[in-house]
């Protein structure tokens, strides 16, 4: 009977075993804890903006309402030229859900008329499957912001490029900007906001 015993009990420990060998992997996969310590920076500058060196007194005299990325007063700097510039049409400030979260979200027309989501001095935790998504779900703190962004209508502008840094996101041809007024970094996994901005119009 022992051996019996022993026999009928060998398979049931090497199947518990595998079973929690496979359940630990398909965890470790589901929510990857390591990306928690590891950070993915991405800096890209902005579309149609060029780099000069034009000095601080030049550049502290401009005015509101000036391009992105273009100076007020330069010998080379027409109004045509200007006015062709990136349009930041609507901006805001991240504020933290899940993860602590901060930054700048600008909503930028280029010079060729598309438009872009724009992430600047972006710094929040890393984690499986972040998404930057355009909404029109309103912008709530604490706990009661986390999960709302799916409720209603939203654009999915593809998965972050890093979780630190200045990024550039562009926007699907044809939709209707008015019907979008946040920004959130979703994590599509756990279906849940790490940080979001409502963006205000200029």
């Amino acid at each position: 009977m022992e051996r019996v015993r022993k026999m009928l009990t060998r398979p049931l420990v090497i199947g518990a075993l595998v079973m929690a060998v496979v359940g630990g992997g398909l965890g470790l996969y589901w929510f990857q804890p390591w990306k928690l310590w590891q950070d993915e920076t991405v800096n890209e500058a902005l579309p149609g903006v060029v780099e000069t060196s034009a000095p601080p007194a030049a550049a502290s005299a401009t005015p509101s309402g000036t391009p992105l990325g273009t100076p007020s007063e330069t010998p080379s700097a027409s109004p045509s030229s200007s006015a062709a510039g990136p349009q930041a049409l609507a901006s805001g400030e991240l504020i933290s859900h899940e993860h602590a979260t901060s930054g700048t979200v600008k909503l930028v027309r280029l010079a060729d008329g598309s438009h872009i989501v724009r992430l600047e001095n972006l710094d929040t935790s890393n984690g499986p499957d972040l998404r930057v998504w355009l909404t029109d779900a309103p912008v709530k703190e604490g706990q009661a912001g986390w999960h709302v962004f799916d409720d209603g209508e939203y654009v999915s502008l593809g998965k972050l490029k890093g979780n630190k840094g200045s990024q550039n996101y562009t926007l699907p041809d044809g939709i209707d900007l008015a019907r979008y007024t946040s920004v959130s970094i979703w994590c599509d996994r756990f279906d849940v906001s790490f940080g979001a901005a409502e963006l205000a119009r200029a």
